[in-house]
């Protein structure tokens, strides 16, 4: 009977460090994804073309290879409606915001997260906020603060860009919710639901006027390349994210996830004329404290 308990043991703590991990390469691969969309909007793509046109690839693999799963979005329409629109509305403003804005003020105000994920969790899920878990996202964003404010004045949004980014947090966060509480979907129609409702949210934004459908005229290679490869990428993270953020409580998910903001700093200060300062360093640093403090606590 021990040497079971040992077994079962060690099998919940390496399915734990799996989930962590998973979490934390989906939040850095988010700090990274704004180089390309941005490079494809200089080559002639406008933002919700390129978005568009990556989230199409990511449902036509989607399709193709959990097609008969989709099934379960009809049997659990209101979950995977409310799935699609929260995610189409966090995927397109994410890539609109940093585009067009600052990526490090952008991204300080999308990683309000953690404090409209609290309110969330508590009403549609029922979690309490324990004392540690309150001190890990105070940990969080006093490093977010740490690294932006001092440089860059306080974070309110100062035009369509951050006000942008600051809704899709709120919606980010609504996302992590509500697919960790719509446990009747599997992880393959959770992720269906998201490019569909990338799509769906798109054409919705682009018939009230809200964006621009642009792409240049003449055919070059790379950047379709570019886009394929978004769309494999946005495809494989979608999975990932939709497996990590149905295994581990909602409070603990927007902590990790903060790690993308030291992966959008280190990012914009090698790819972009943004330097980062010892302030961005140390607040990072503070990030990345509660994020493995947070790791920790899953495991254990």
């Amino acid at each position: 009977m021990e040497w079971r308990l040992d077994a079962v043991s060690g099998s919940a703590t390496r399915q734990s460090a799996v989930v962590m991990a998973t979490l934390l390469v989906g939040a850095a691969v988010w700090g990274l994804v704004w180089y390309p969309y941005r490079a494809l909007e200089i080559a002639g793509f406008s933002s919700t073309a390129s978005t568009v046109i990556s989230y199409a690839i990511s449902l036509l693999l989607g399709v193709s290879l959990f097609g008969p799963r989709a099934a379960e979005l009809t049997r659990h329409w209101r979950a995977a409606l409310a799935i699609a629109i929260t995610a189409g509305w966090t995927n397109l403003a994410y890539v609109l915001a940093m585009v067009d804005g600052e990526v490090m003020r952008v991204l300080l105000l999308f990683y309000l997260a953690p404090l409209w994920t609290v309110g969330f969790a508590r009403v549609l899920l029922g979690e309490r906020l324990t004392r540690s878990s309150a001190l890990l996202v105070l940990l969080s964003l006093a490093g977010a603060l740490v690294m932006l404010w001092p440089a860059q004045g306080w974070p309110l949004p100062a035009n369509a860009a951050e006000w942008i980014g600051l809704s899709a947090g709120v919606s980010f966060a609504l996302l992590n919710v509500l697919s960790l509480g719509a446990e009747a979907l599997t992880v393959e129609a959770k992720s269906t639901a998201i490019w569909l409702g990338v799509l769906l949210v798109s054409a919705f934004w682009l018939g009230f006027g809200g964006g621009v459908w642009a792409m240049p005229t003449s055919l070059v290679l790379a950047d379709w390349l570019v886009l394929v490869l978004l769309g494999v990428v946005m495809f494989a993270i979608s999975l990932i994210i939709q497996y990590g953020v149905a295994r581990v409580p909602a409070n603990t998910a927007i902590v990790v996830f903060l790690v993308e903001l030291v992966a959008g700093a280190i990012s914009s200060a090698l790819l972009s004329d943004e330097v980062l300062t010892t302030r961005e360093w140390l607040g990072g640093a503070m990030i990345v404290s509660a994020s493995l403090v947070a790791a920790v606590r899953a495991r254990s």
